[in-house]
């Protein structure tokens, strides 16, 4: 009934997908907060039709919150299924092989900017519940929180999470923001790293210089800023902020077996990504050095002169953009006061630094054997004819800790993209198959948890 369903309607939902990854919905630009609202009362909408009881539009400081229920039974389970409906910025834009914001199919991939983070796996959502409705198969109570900042931090997220406790009582929290370790390897996300974001200025003269009258005899910020950001790892490729290590939950030697169980081959990898050699901490596996290690790497860094042609300047200034991914135990605030202290610290007498926080988040891991999770498995092998593989992802969903910290709750990260789907980068996409199966994956979900 489920598969005859989706694929009756496959192209409706697709169209419907495809009306909500055009709106520009990028939290980051205050130039599309129109469009960051519009994309907000599309899926109020489509929940509407769906079959919710209750939706609404929660403002906040910031961008807006989607909150709807449907109680079937009050003394039946309740899932509540959060997501994101913002994007990150499309740029580069000539990078794209097609615009980011006009959605197609190629390879029987959905291309567009959210098609995979996370417009697309929160509509799966939406039309596994429309199923479920359609169908007289709803087993369960089901809430959904939908919000308008998570590329940003999710500043406003915890204010509504405490102000809004008995609203979203539950008994676990239901996320598809996260990837398979392949179509024919699924996997269900056990761990995330946390966050912590700074950006760096240097500053040295007090405006730009000709770089021949005063090259040599002045000190040029971006040279300086970058042999800073060289000294923060060292030959081994630990990173050198005194104390960044010091709260590093370390696995076993029996949990780093089981972590590197997991199917990878390094050979496709790095022809995947187009490199010769991969580069990491030393001692440790790939897998392990994206799973369970922190790290420190420049997100973006500029300064000077960069546009068409030839400018030969000694430039005031030079900035960067620096993210730290922290594993259990250790605190974003703490490594954000470290990092601070520590950048200052190596910053030569001939210029002045200034360091700023961006946002942050926690490190989480969740219970491979809680009532949940079983269920999560056992859709899997009923839809998939598999069981899932248990794994830690590299990315941050810093909420997470959040709910388990306000609400009690445990999450479910049922995520169906794929690492090589480019989110955050030009030409992300994301599998018709993984949207379809997904669907089916979570209806099946709901069977299970009920039981």
């Amino acid at each position: 009934m489920v598969k005859e369903y989706i694929n009756g309607n496959k192209d409706r939902f697709l169209a419907e997908l495809f009306d909500w990854l055009r709106i520009p919905s990028v939290s980051a630009d205050s130039r599309h907060k129109g469009d960051v609202r519009k994309a907000a009362e599309f899926v109020k909408e489509k929940l509407a039709t769906a079959g919710v009881d209750k939706v609404e539009i929660c403002e906040t400081k910031g961008h807006p919150i989607v909150y709807a229920e449907k109680i079937i039974n009050p003394s039946l389970p309740t899932v509540l299924v959060y997501g994101h409906y913002d994007v990150q910025p499309a740029d580069p834009l000539n990078l794209w092989t097609s615009p980011p914001f006009e959605p197609v199919i190629k390879d029987d991939k959905i291309y567009a900017r959210g098609s995979c983070d996370d417009k697309g796996q929160v509509y799966m959502h939406v039309k596994a519940f429309e199923i479920m409705m359609k169908n007289n198969l709803l087993s369960c109570n089901v809430k959904f929180m939908i919000e308008g900042e998570e590329e940003v931090g999710s500043d406003n997220l915890g204010t509504f999470v405490k102000e809004n406790k008995a609203k979203l009582k539950a008994d676990v929290i239901l996320i598809s923001d996260t990837a398979l370790i392949s179509l024919d390897h699924p996997s269900i996300t056990t761990g995330l790293r946390g966050l912590s974001y700074m950006e760096v200025e240097v500053t040295g003269p007090n405006r730009d210089l000709h770089s021949g009258v005063y090259g040599g005899a002045v000190a040029n910020p971006i040279n300086v800023l970058c042999d800073m950001i060289a000294s923060l790892h060292d030959e081994n490729g630990r990173v050198t902020i005194p104390g960044f290590y010091d709260k590093v939950a370390e696995l076993s030697a029996a949990e780093r077996e089981a972590l590197n169980r997991a199917p990878f081959n390094v050979n496709e990898y790095k022809s995947e990504l187009g490199i010769n050699e991969i580069k990491g901490e030393k001692g440790y596996t790939t897998l392990e050095r994206t799973g369970v290690r922190p790290t420190l790497d420049v997100n973006g860094i500029w300064g000077g002169y960069t546009g068409e042609g030839a400018k030969t300047v000694l430039p005031s200034k030079a900035h960067a953009k620096i993210s730290m991914r922290l594993v259990p135990n250790q605190s974003s605030a703490e490594i954000t006061e470290l990092f601070t202290k520590h950048f200052k610290a190596i910053a030569p007498e001939y210029v002045k630094v200034k360091v700023m926080p961006h946002h942050g988040g926690e490190p989480a891991v969740t219970p491979t054997n809680s009532k949940a999770f079983g269920a999560a498995s056992k859709a899997f092998e009923e839809v998939w004819g598999k069981t899932p593989i248990p794994t830690r992802d590299g990315g941050s969903i810093p909420i997470v800790a959040l709910f388990k910290r306000e609400l009690g709750l445990d999450t479910v990260l049922m995520g169906f993209g794929l690492d090589s789907d480019a989110i955050h980068s030009p030409n992300e996409h994301y599998g018709v198959k993984n949207f379809l199966l997904g669907i089916e994956t979570i209806v099946a979900f709901y069977k299970h948890f009920a039981k």
